[in-house]
């Protein structure tokens, strides 16, 4: 579903945003897209486990977790951080995930860094058994196939199609999927610009660019700026944006246009990507440290 943002923009462009975070209460976002194929793949693989990675607060691990459940697979996510282990009824995005019957193994930093190793991938399947591992934010060539499906025909109006980059997954699919017309424009979560080269590997198409302006310090920094902007965005438009990824695109957006970085007469698209589980954690980290949280959720 796209949504028009009412705000008054300048040189008549007009700015809508596709509403994927309502795709599913849990498997939300791109997460839904990502995890598509993939569960389609472990059943016909017939595996009984999901294995997956991710951090204290993934919203891909959450989303396996839901995913598993509703489609009878077995779940376990491998966690970065062993300190983690006895903070799970701490923390909302593990407790809910192991309500939903997800195990996990907590491993170290250090560990972690050898999430994509052939040895280790090896013995994840040898200690676990039939079972079908999932990369870190499951970016996948599966799952590039199902985010492939976020545009639609409807959305060939649109001049230009934004969205928030982590693993560079969910634009992939996006520009592979895009019109000749269209340009896509995708707003770094990270530091750095390595991001180009990742989408280079999935793409074919020159119709794109990653903007690293905004990601306000790094994956997973939120400022009081931020948290501000979000709060009177969600007031003005009654549309909730996380702060780790949707919300700094939107930001970004906002800035671009306002330094007519767009043509007039523009049609944007922003991709709403899910994400909102992760606010608890956030206001719950926030709140500790006597910082403004976000009012919605």
């Amino acid at each position: 579903m796209n949504e028009k943002i009412n705000l008054q923009l300048p040189n008549n462009i007009e700015l809508y945003i596709k509403r994927d975070d309502l795709l599913h209460p849990l498997i939300s976002g791109n997460k839904f897209r990502k995890l598509k194929y993939n569960i389609k793949e472990a059943k016909k693989e017939e595996a009984k486990l999901l294995i997956t990675f991710g951090g204290a607060y993934s919203n891909h691990i959450l989303a396996t977790a839901a995913a598993g459940k509703e489609y009878g697979l077995n779940t376990l996510g491998i966690i970065r951080g062993d300190e983690l282990q006895n903070k799970i009824i701490e923390n909302p995005t593990l407790l809910y995930a192991q309500e939903m019957g997800m195990n996990f193994e907590f491993i170290s930093r250090e560990a972690f860094s050898k999430k994509e190793d052939i040895s280790f991938l090896n013995e994840l399947k040898r200690k676990y058994g039939n079972s079908y591992i999932l990369p870190e934010g499951g970016t996948n060539e599966l799952a590039i196939k199902g985010c492939e499906e976020i545009l639609t025909k409807d959305d060939a109006i649109f001049d230009y199609v934004c969205c928030a980059v982590g693993t560079g997954g969910t634009i992939s699919g996006i520009i592979n999927s895009s019109r000749d017309h269209q340009k896509i424009i995708g707003f770094s979560a990270l530091k750095g610009d390595f991001l180009s080269d990742v989408i280079c590997k999935f793409v074919t198409k020159k119709n794109w660019n990653v903007n690293s302006d905004y990601h306000f310090g790094g994956y997973g920094k939120i400022t009081d700026e931020l948290i501000i902007f979000l709060n009177d965005f969600y007031d003005t438009t009654r549309i909730p944006l996380d702060p780790i990824y949707t919300g700094k695109m939107v930001y970004g957006v906002l800035e671009l246009i306002k330094q007519k970085v767009f043509p007039d007469n523009s049609k944007i698209l922003l991709i709403h990507t899910g994400g909102l589980q992760g606010i608890m954690g956030i206001n719950q980290i926030r709140k500790k440290k006597n910082k403004t949280i976000l009012k919605y959720l």
